[in-house]
């Protein structure tokens, strides 16, 4: 239950659409077919009233290896690069790579939920810092952010002239009925710093054909990450083309059968954890498929090795800088869901 992909097969479409595909037998070098590019505007248009043009996108083979480009291509050696924690581990991993400076900033707490420390951000801004990495929504702690947060922090990156790539690859996944805000349709200022980074991998459960995309509005920004990825981050493969246009042409009906699916677990996950088993708490999950657990009251000092012992991988929180968490995926089959959550019970009684 650590890693972030679902025990769902894929919707049947993608997995006829493959099936032909694997028939046609030749898996040589391929572009985004033109359709392709059409079913994607179109969904970005229908669920998020954003208008893009097809120039804009550049088709990558995930998401992490677009943090690695941005991260190349933008500012100097010894530049800053800004995030908000707990964050995904590549986003810590990446701009050290490239010889620039990494600067955390923990989210903080306002109520029953985390939210951008703003104002830190703004005095811990320097001369030096060139890009934000941002998540949204939120992976881990599933935040779903609202325009005003994003807005107050955005501002500030047009204001200091930092570049933004805005991850939001779990953006098909929000649970709580609110809109997912895409980071670049805040404003056109805004909009020409952004990067933005989606994909049919988590909504769909095809990770493992390695499609995903960006869309840059910004010609000088495209062009940079254009050139920077070239030589180092390989094309889109021909399975992942033709399963990224089955999901978005002709997987909404699946989709939403998901989030229901996804919305019961999550109900669940948020009751046994707070109401069942003493010592462990979460928020409520807005977006996504993965619950941010509190295990800090039991004064455990590896949580995640802890309770694999009792038969349950999750992700640890130190990996996100988030010590004392733990992370669990609850995109699977309800019964596998109460048998983990039953273990996680089980483990914490042990200590009594």
């Amino acid at each position: 239950m650590w890693v972030a992909d679902m025990d769902f097969l894929a919707p049947p479409p993608v997995l006829e659409a493959l099936c032909r595909r694997v028939e046609h037998g030749i898996f040589g070098y391929a572009t985004a077919p033109q359709e392709l590019m059409q079913v994607v505007l179109a969904w970005v248009r229908e669920k998020y009233r954003w208008e893009i043009e097809p120039s804009w996108l550049v088709w990558l083979p995930g998401a992490v290896p677009a943090l690695n480009v941005v991260c190349r291509a933008y500012g100097n050696e010894g530049d800053e690069v800004v995030t908000f924690t707990p964050i995904y581990p590549p986003f810590l991993a990446a701009p050290p790579r490239f010889g620039k400076a990494l600067r955390t900033i923990p989210l903080r707490r306002e109520g029953s939920r985390y939210t951008f420390d703003a104002e830190r951000f703004e005095r811990e801004i320097s001369a030096r810092t060139r890009i934000l990495l941002l998540c949204n929504p939120h992976n881990p702690v599933g935040r779903r952010y609202e325009r005003q947060e994003l807005e107050r922090i955005a501002d500030l990156c047009v204001a200091h002239d930092i570049v933004i790539c805005s991850d939001e690859i779990h953006c098909d996944l929000i649970l709580d009925g609110g809109p997912h805000v895409p980071t670049a349709t805040l404003s056109p200022e805004v909009s020409a710093r952004t990067i933005t980074l989606m994909a049919p991998s988590k909504t769909f459960n095809i990770p493992g054909l390695n499609c995903a995309f960006a869309i840059i509005p910004n010609a000088e920004l495209r062009t940079r990450f254009k050139k920077t990825r070239e030589g180092t981050v390989p094309g889109t493969n021909v399975l992942g083309f033709t399963a990224c246009l089955a999901a978005y042409r002709d997987g909404e009906p699946w989709r939403l059968a998901l989030l229901d699916y996804l919305r019961g677990n999550k109900d669940i996950v948020y009751q046994f954890v707070n109401e069942q088993i003493p010592g462990l708490s979460m928020d409520e999950v807005q977006a996504t498929y993965l619950a941010w657990i509190d295990t800090r009251s039991l004064g455990l000092p590896k949580p995640a090795r802890f309770f694999e012992q009792f038969g349950v991988a999750l992700f640890d929180g130190r990996d996100f800088q988030g010590e004392g968490f733990v992370r669990l995926n609850f995109g699977c089959p309800r019964l596998l869901l109460l048998e983990g959550l039953d273990r996680l019970r089980r483990a914490v009684q042990s200590r009594a």
